[in-house]
């Protein structure tokens, strides 16, 4: 039986450093409810502008991760990977995308995206928005919290805080 998804074309994006389980989920989500999925990654530029607190690793590393976690699932051919050169990556420009997949995290930049839509005479997309995912002590997973060695990327805590 085949299911039909509720949305054509959907956009997600990000740095996707250290590619965890909650990027997986988002990812994940955009494809269970699209039938095509511009994913948007930041380009190095974008990555520092955005101000992280941590390091980023660089895009070229970045996009390797992306598609060998594409590569092992289902999703092949389903998808198209762009360079984000600005915080709404092709969301601005694309008139056939229907909705954006983001987290609890973004969904203002989503809202943000629709205005912007709106003022450029495009039609808004719908918000589909995931919980974030939690590590073992039940705090979200995040980059942050890898590259601080506090978690895995699956959210197995490295180490105790008495």
């Amino acid at each position: 039986m085949i299911t039909k998804r509720p949305y054509r074309n959907v956009g997600v994006g990000g740095t996707f450093d250290a590619l965890h389980k909650g990027h997986r989920a988002l990812i994940s989500k955009a494809f269970e409810v699209g039938d095509y999925v511009f994913i948007g990654l930041t380009s190095d530029k974008l990555a520092v502008e955005l101000q992280k607190s941590h390091k980023i690793a660089p895009y070229k590393e970045r996009l390797a991760a992306l598609y060998c976690f594409l590569e092992k699932t289902e999703f092949k051919n389903r998808f198209e990977i762009s360079t984000m050169h600005t915080p709404y990556g092709l969301t601005l420009n694309r008139t056939d995308l229907n909705a954006l997949v983001v987290s609890q995290e973004t969904v203002r930049m989503g809202e943000c995206i629709n205005e912007k839509r709106v003022q450029a005479g495009l039609s808004t997309l719908s918000i589909v928005k995931i919980d974030l995912v939690p590590a073992e002590n039940k705090k979200p997973i995040s980059t942050t919290r890898i590259r601080a060695k506090e978690i895995d990327p699956e959210g197995h805590l490295l180490k105790h805080k008495i």
